[in-house]
């Protein structure tokens, strides 16, 4: 596999406990959820600063010079600025670097030279207005519109606010980890991890926003095999974007032309745009749109897409308005999903900007969309019958997502089915995972197990079944795993002539104790009770 899941989690399991110390500083007047975004704004700016020092290191080396100097120096300063901007897309000064920040913070040469919070707000205001006018200010725009820095709520003072945000940014400068790991998501992770210590309202439907290590490298892995590189990957439910920048690591030379999302909510569709410039990729190389999906379709009609994954909210309500057949999205198969459950409708988006010579899709729903009847089942036989793009049908273990215990499953689909249009592969993989505290987790070795099944497309029992569809078609399009894998276990035969010699015994073995009890009674004098 290309990314250690069990090493996430632990890596994962260490950023809780520090983060957990930020916390119990910042619990106060303010809710949760908003201190949250100070956390998570302060660890992105921490890496831009680091990117910063690190590009200025290597760019200046042979000149001997520090970014200070450089800054400092008329000569060079609209140099490295044009450098930082085209390379990084944005500037932060050498006086508004984190590190100089926590400096001020920790070890200030004298009073005047003491953090304020008005600092902060200057360093975080320059760069964003650094980009204004510039191929990267799509990409910067609001970015760190949640992380309010002159609400009363820290504090009513300049002073007061100083203090709370000075103890953020020292605890961040505390951890120690390495903001440019590519194999961890710190953003997402820390998320997450930050709606589980609070115990926050949007822990309710925290799957929407990031999906766990191991159901996301299981998606990108499934919808990635085989593929050398890219054009073009989207996610349009993309939360924070830990599966759709999953997807580069799946592949054997890692390149994906362009990252492609959209989200609704606009607090992870500002932490889906820091995690995309946190892992690398060039704000030229990435569009991040904040809309919702099954309204308004912000990629355009003409846009297709090698690899797409998902992991929308389950059983969501949406308007399903007749008119909406209109949309191209929705019109193939001339029904919508139900108000009640949009699931099919994010499939159908999904479908509808598929590449047509090589399009993978691996998407996380409920277990309802297999076997509800109505519109659901209309589509079903659409995706089987009619355009023949569903691949496998994937059930997993239960309680694997926060904010949610039911289990669910993945639906894999290809444009071009490669030899397998006559099947549907069916894996039943409910039983394999480690039992967590608060949640349940799929090890390395389980989805390996998985991945290979996909691979081998075989039977294995009471795991694995090719279904033909004419089996799918008998079952009446019905695609409820248990009708193809039986998992059930054979009840122990009964030995009838043992049990009965058995209980001969034992009521033999009554009636001698009674015997021996009654003996004992009458040489005391007492008289026997039965």
């Amino acid at each position: 596999m290309a990314i250690n899941t069990d090493k996430a989690q632990a890596q994962a399991a260490e950023l809780s406990s520090q983060l957990w110390s930020i916390a119990n500083d910042l619990r106060g007047g303010m809710d949760a959820n908003e201190f949250r975004n100070y956390i998570l704004g302060t660890i992105f700016y921490r890496y831009l600063s680091e990117r910063t020092e690190m590009y200025m290191q290597e760019i200046l080396k042979n000149d001997h010079l520090s970014y200070e100097e450089a800054f400092a120096n008329k000569d060079y300063k609209p140099i490295v600025e044009k450098w930082s901007l085209d390379h990084l897309g944005y500037i932060i000064r050498p006086e508004n670097l984190f590190r100089e920040l926590n400096r001020r913070i920790v070890k200030p040469e004298n009073d005047a030279d003491k953090f304020s919070i008005e600092d902060y707000e200057r360093a975080v205001s320059e760069l964003t207005g650094s980009t204004l006018g510039h191929r990267s200010e799509a990409a910067f725009s609001g970015l760190f519109d949640d992380m309010r820095l002159q609400d009363t709520r820290l504090g009513d003072t300049v002073s007061e606010r100083s203090d709370k945000i000075s103890k953020v940014i020292a605890k961040i400068g505390e951890i120690d980890m390495d903001l440019q790991d590519q194999e961890f998501d710190v953003l997402g992770t820390a998320y997450m991890i930050l709606i589980g210590l609070f115990q926050s309202g949007a822990g309710k439907k925290g799957g929407e926003f990031f999906t766990p290590v191991g159901p996301s490298t299981l998606c990108a892995t499934l919808a990635s095999l085989g593929l050398d590189e890219a054009k073009a990957v989207g996610d349009c439910t993309c939360g924070s974007g830990s599966m759709l920048l999953d997807i580069r690591k799946h592949l054997t030379t890692g390149r994906v032309g362009h990252f492609y999302g959209q989200e609704n909510n606009p607090t992870t569709y500002n932490l889906c745009r820091m995690n995309m410039l946190m892992h690398g990729i060039d704000y030229q190389n990435f569009d991040i749109y904040k809309g919702d999906t099954l309204k308004n379709d912000l990629y355009g009609e003409n846009l297709k897409l090698t690899v797409q994954v998902a992991n929308p909210p389950y059983s969501l309500k949406w308007d399903a308005n007749p008119q909406m057949l209109d949309d191209p999205r929705y019109s193939g198969v001339d029904k919508l999903a139900p108000k009640s459950h949009a699931d099919f409708a994010f499939l159908q988006h999904m479908i509808y900007h598929m590449d047509e010579n090589d399009g993978r899709i691996a998407i996380l729903l409920p277990h309802g969309v297999l076997f509800r009847g109505g519109a659901e089942e209309d589509i079903r036989k659409y995706l089987i019958n009619t355009i023949n793009r569903l691949d496998a049908v994937i059930g997993l273990p239960a309680n694997l997502f926060h904010g949610t215990s039911i289990p669910v499953c993945i639906l894999v689909l290809k444009s071009k089915r490669n030899g397998n249009s006559g099947n549907i592969l069916f894996i039943d993989a409910s039983k394999d995972f480690v039992k967590g505290k608060n949640q349940n987790e799929l090890s390395e070795a389980h989805i390996q197990r998985i991945v290979d099944a996909y691979k081998d497309r075989k039977d294995i029992d009471k795991f694995a079944h090719v279904a033909s569809m004419k089996e799918i078609e008998e079952n009446g399009f019905n695609l409820n795993i248990p009708r193809y894998v039986d998992t059930s276990e054979a009840e122990e035969e009964i030995d009838i002539d043992a049990v009965t010699t058995e209980i001969e015994q034992i009521d033999a073995d009554i009636a001698q104790a009674a015997k021996e009890l009654k003996k004992s009674f009458q040489e005391l004098g007492l008289k026997f009770p039965f």
